[in-house]
């Protein structure tokens, strides 16, 4: 988390704005990470630049209203306005409207078509498709029915959800997996996992097309793009994206096998 020094800016003769507060009172929130068990008012003063006494001004609405709470050693942790936020906000959501745009996009990227894989006992299921402008192209509709145990989407989610082996672990090492003509000898695909909140696995992100247009340099420019979409998605779904942009700078980086696909047996 990036801590900065005081800011002036920040001083409490400056606090008067209504924007400038809620600002300031989100920052303190944001100020929150996963390992924090709690915060002291130094701390918090660190992390977010703001004077101790503006703090402390903030916090009683914060503390008023839900959204902090106050340890007995005075440490500050997080209300439980946050997770009833966070709840409302899961039941809300609809997973069509954060993911076809990202895919559109990544399509209109990379050429090739994208698909969306969730898992349904034992087997995998088209939930989102954004087809390929081609006239060659792979044929996946919204609803298609795929094996679990072959193809790059089958084994994101296999790897996902706990699969055990080697090469499992590889993969969620690394956080993408490709095959060619794994599944159908003509096609080949690249795929990633997006998650929601609680890092919940929610499905495989897919980018695939014929062996012609899809091979293994193009899989290995296209990890970098399909990674980012899937950080991007994971972020918007409430999850965390770390690990995923973890994976962004290892293949931009060239840590990993340039262009080689994995095989899992």
């Amino acid at each position: 988390m990036k801590k900065t020094a005081p800011d002036p800016a920040a001083s409490p003769s400056t606090d008067t704005g209504g924007v400038a507060a809620v600002d300031r009172a989100l920052a303190i929130l944001a100020a929150f990470g996963p390992a924090d068990q709690g915060l002291t008012l130094a701390e918090l003063a660190y992390r977010t630049g703001l004077y101790k006494s503006t703090i402390l001004r903030l916090a009683e609405s914060l503390l008023r209203h839900g959204y902090l709470q106050r340890l007995e050693d005075g440490r500050y942790q997080i209300g439980p306005m946050s997770l009833i936020l966070a709840s409302l906000y899961q039941r809300s959501l609809r997973l069509g409207d954060i993911l076809l745009p990202l895919m559109r996009e990544l399509g209109e990227q990379t050429g090739e078509g994208v698909s969306f894989y969730t898992r349904h006992g034992d087997v995998r299921v088209c939930l989102h498709r954004v087809d390929s402008k081609h006239a060659v192209r792979d044929h996946v509709r919204e609803g298609d029915v795929l094996p679990l145990d072959r193809g790059s989407g089958g084994r994101i989610l296999s790897a996902f959800l706990g699969a055990e082996g080697g090469p499992y672990d590889h993969i969620r090492k690394q956080y993408w997996y490709a095959s060619l003509g794994e599944r159908d000898p003509e096609t080949a695909g690249i795929s990633v996992p997006v998650f929601g909140g609680g890092q919940r696995l929610l499905g495989a992100l897919t980018l695939a097309g014929p062996r012609s247009r899809v091979d293994e340099p193009f899989i290995a420019n296209a990890r970098a793009p399909l990674l980012k979409i899937a950080a991007r998605a994971t972020s918007a779904l409430g999850g965390d994206a770390k690990p995923i942009e973890a994976a962004i700078s290892s293949v931009t980086t060239g840590k990993r096998r340039n262009g080689r696909v994995q095989r899992v047996s």
